[in-house]
């Protein structure tokens, strides 16, 4: 009996296993920085090593027909992969837009989600100036983009009927998130502190099913629109002094029945997972049971893992980096010495907003036993813009830029996926906190004042 019932339940599993599909993508890309290619999904992701001369050309096993992303170091697209798909992509990495250029099977769908994306960003413009828009000019702009898209589509040659129909339902995704994300964003880009649109702008449609696992696994908006809806709902519950979501996400998480959108929402959560989260340890056990990605889980273990290294008094990971004065500073060098660790970059808004916070609190504790390091993890390709920011903002403390941005060993010692990130170490090079207050926060110099720093 025991082996009949094992054979029904490997035949009722295996009814609902999605059979993977082989594809080939192959190509050529010149002028990368690291001669790789990287092709992501949901629950996939697959490196590719260029060539010398930048060919390639590899078989890929895909489990879902839909949307994934290709991305160099430098520029990221959409990528629509299918049953059959044997799709050839050419381009310039230093020339991306202008150069890139698909062929084989699938080239007609990929061609048209890359001329759709041209011609939207064209009228669209850059993001502050579109947001920062009154709503009549707003409407207008967004009424041209989605005629825009439909026109594309109509006149593209794409004959695949359900490819048209899940693009025309995407088109509408894309309306709708723009609807939903106006009245926060013209706030901010705008300056308009408590802005509430007019009684006669459009609403958004609440009708939308936000647990379509189809329409998430082909739409990138429609993917925006549940991202933005489930981190909605958790915020207007938070109280005021809460720092963490996962007691209220993790519940609502549990009702998904997608398990594409339920990984998504897992993984989004797993940035909880962290030095400063009392409760880490419990959280990576809910996601770990709750998870079916298990490329996502075996990262997450290796994050964990670090994490666990990061508590106070531990040793601190250390850093040997240029410094914008000339030659390089490390972390030892500094031993003696309290030191406040900023990692940020320039082309990170919140980052940004912390520096007149850091600056007061430096000009306090200016001559005290503490240092202020700022650590900027831009690309190399940033190094000049770097260098720019901080003479003209007059940037004080150590201003040092790590050698591999995100990849940089610091960086990734620290398990830090998101910035800015702030770290206090003792006069020993020990940690006091992983994830430190930022300088806004009073609780930091409450903190320094209970160190005795002075």
């Amino acid at each position: 009996m025991k082996n009949i019932l094992y054979l029904l339940l490997v035949v009722f599993l295996a009814s609902f296993t999605t059979p993977k599909e082989t594809i080939t993508v192959s190509g050529k890309i010149t002028n990368t920085e690291d001669g790789k290619l990287k092709i992501k999904g949901e629950s996939f992701e697959k490196e590719i090593n260029l060539k010398a001369d930048g060919s390639f050309s590899e078989t890929l096993q895909i489990d879902y027909n839909g949307t994934y992303n290709f991305a160099t170091k430098a520029n990221r697209s959409s990528l629509y992969l299918t049953k059959g798909t044997a799709l050839v992509i050419n381009f310039d990495d230093k020339n991306f837009a202008t150069t890139l250029k698909y062929d084989g099977i699938g080239s007609i769908e990929n061609q048209y989600l890359s001329d759709k994306s041209i011609a939207v960003n064209k009228i669209m413009g850059n993001v502050q100036d579109f947001y920062a828009l009154d709503e009549t000019a707003f409407l207008s702009k967004l009424k041209e983009a989605k005629t825009t898209m439909i026109d594309l589509l109509n006149k593209s040659k794409i004959t695949d009927a359900d490819f048209i129909k899940k693009e025309m339902k995407s088109i509408d995704y894309f309306e709708q998130l723009q609807i939903l994300n106006y009245p926060s964003y013209h706030a901010h880009y705008a300056k308009i502190e408590g802005f509430t649109p007019s009684a006669t702008f459009p609403k958004f449609d609440d009708k939308i099913d936000l647990d379509n696992q189809e329409d998430f696994l082909f739409s990138s908006t429609y993917k925006q629109i549940v991202a933005t809806k489930f981190n909605n709902a958790l915020y207007a519950q938070m109280g005021e002094n809460e720092e963490y979501t996962y007691k209220l996400a993790l519940p609502e998480i549990k009702k998904v029945k997608s398990p594409a959108i339920k990984n998504a929402h897992i993984q989004n959560l797993s940035y909880e997972v962290g030095a400063g989260n009392p409760d880490a340890a419990v959280l990576y056990n809910e996601l770990m049971a709750m998870s079916s990605d298990e490329k996502f889980k075996k990262d997450l273990t290796v994050k964990f893992n670090k994490i666990k290294t990061l508590t106070p008094g531990k040793i601190s990971p250390k850093f040997d980096y240029e410094n914008f004065k000339g030659g390089k500073t490390s972390l030892e060098s500094l031993k003696g010495k309290y030191v406040y660790i900023d990692v940020w970059a320039t082309w990170c808004g919140p980052c940004r907003r912390e520096i007149p916070s850091l600056q007061k609190v430096e000009e306090q504790y200016h001559g005290k036993n503490i240092e202020f390091v700022s650590l900027s993890i831009d690309a190399k390709k940033d190094y000049e813009k770097w260098r720019k920011f901080v003479e003209e903002k007059k940037l004080g403390g150590v201003q040092l830029i790590a050698d591999k941005d995100w990849n940089s060993k610091f960086v990734q010692d620290y398990a830090i996926e998101g910035i800015p990130r702030f770290i206090l170490v003792d006069p020993k090079g020990n940690i006091i906190s992983a994830d430190a207050p930022r300088p806004s926060d009073p609780k930091l110099i409450a903190k320094f004042e209970e160190l005795g720093i002075k």
